[in-house]
């Protein structure tokens, strides 16, 4: 039997360790690493050797978008399987656009975990009943509100809404990303309208709710 190698990353570490024991009883599933960010991860892959990265979405420093946006173009043949309490379309999406192979949720059922783990081995895709609930809503409310696929929030929209959640102006983010004010009034009214909220106060918490600030 050959063993699957997983690294966990998660902010908090025990969740790492939550991980581990649920797996203790499938022989073939070892948790072999922690990493509390991107960053970390990064750097724990030049000294450890794994299969499956298993990664939530909210990370400090390099959110796991972004980590896996990194890993597929770095490490092309490594697994990724996202592990998340966030169900939002844009995360889902975000995360298997950028190269993850599944999505799972941390609510999930006990034997769930094992289950999308060697899916995902097997070269399948997996994702939560939950999330695959919110990916069929969230195209009929976008196909309603946008005209068009939701294909979750870009690179440069996750920089907007931080720096609105930092309170900076129009002017100093557009000053920070050289780009013009009209362009980042532009992202700010798309961004309004692709998360459902009415104002700066509805991206704020957006933005806080997922520890992005």
């Amino acid at each position: 039997m050959q063993m699957i190698r997983i690294i966990v990353v998660d902010r908090h570490e025990l969740v790492a360790l939550g991980i581990a024991s649920r797996l203790a009883d499938q022989p073939e599933l070892e948790v072999v690493g922690h990493a509390c960010s991107g960053v970390k991860l990064l750097e724990r892959l030049r000294e450890t050797q794994a299969d499956l990265i298993l990664i939530d979405v909210s990370l400090h420093e390099m959110d796991g978008i972004d980590t896996v946006r990194k890993l597929h173009r770095n490490y092309p043949g490594l697994k990724v399987l996202a592990h998340s309490a966030l169900t939002e379309i844009e995360y889902v999406n975000s995360m298997l656009i950028e190269g993850a192979s599944g999505y799972v949720l941390k609510d999930g059922p006990a034997d769930e975990l094992a289950h999308a783990v060697r899916t995902v081995m097997n070269g399948d895709t997996y994702i939560s009943p939950h999330a695959q609930h919110s990916i069929a809503n969230g195209y009929r409310f976008t196909e309603k509100r946008m005209g068009g696929e939701y294909v979750g929030l870009t690179k440069r929209e996750r920089e907007i809404i931080r720096m609105v959640a930092l309170d900076r102006t129009n002017r100093e983010i557009a000053d920070a990303l050289f780009i013009t004010e009209e362009t980042v009034k532009t992202h700010r009214k798309n961004l309004m309208t692709k998360l459902n909220v009415r104002g700066v106060a509805g991206l704020v918490k957006y933005a806080v709710d997922r520890c992005w600030v």
